[in-house]
């Protein structure tokens, strides 16, 4: 079982920037077992369900995103440090939600984008974007 925690969150204005990070550990956790996992990026905005923002793949040489997202946010992880990123760029009012990072072990890091595909998940980190 793998342990994830977010942070980088924060409050910014659109057209700014963030970048969050997700740190990955476990009991006996390595590189070797960070590289088995594909990891993912989802959001909750209030009063709405969780979506999917992108994916990566394990070796983090494929990364698949929602249409939302697609040109301003980048997925890039490393695997040595046990972290994966998501850096978002033109931040908009709409993106202001709680993103959550989630680690699969599906096999393919473009078919995983619901929640079902992605067995452990972090806590959350607030994002907020203000006009």
């Amino acid at each position: 079982q793998v342990q994830l925690v977010e942070s980088g969150g924060g409050l910014v204005q659109a057209g700014g920037s963030l970048r969050l990070s997700c740190a990955a550990s476990g009991r006996t956790f390595s590189s070797y077992v960070m590289g088995s996992y594909v990891m993912g990026w989802f959001r909750q905005a209030p009063g709405k369900e969780r979506e999917f923002v992108g994916a990566i793949s394990r070796s983090g040489g494929g990364t698949y995103y929602a249409d939302s997202v697609k040109g301003r946010f980048t997925i890039s992880r490393d695997n040595t440090k046990n972290t994966m990123y998501l850096q978002m760029n033109s931040l908009k009012p709409e993106d202001t939600a709680v993103y959550y990072c989630a680690a699969s072990l599906k096999a393919y890091y473009d078919r995983a984008n619901t929640e079902s595909d992605f067995g452990s998940w972090g806590q959350g980190t607030q994002v907020t974007v203000s006009p």
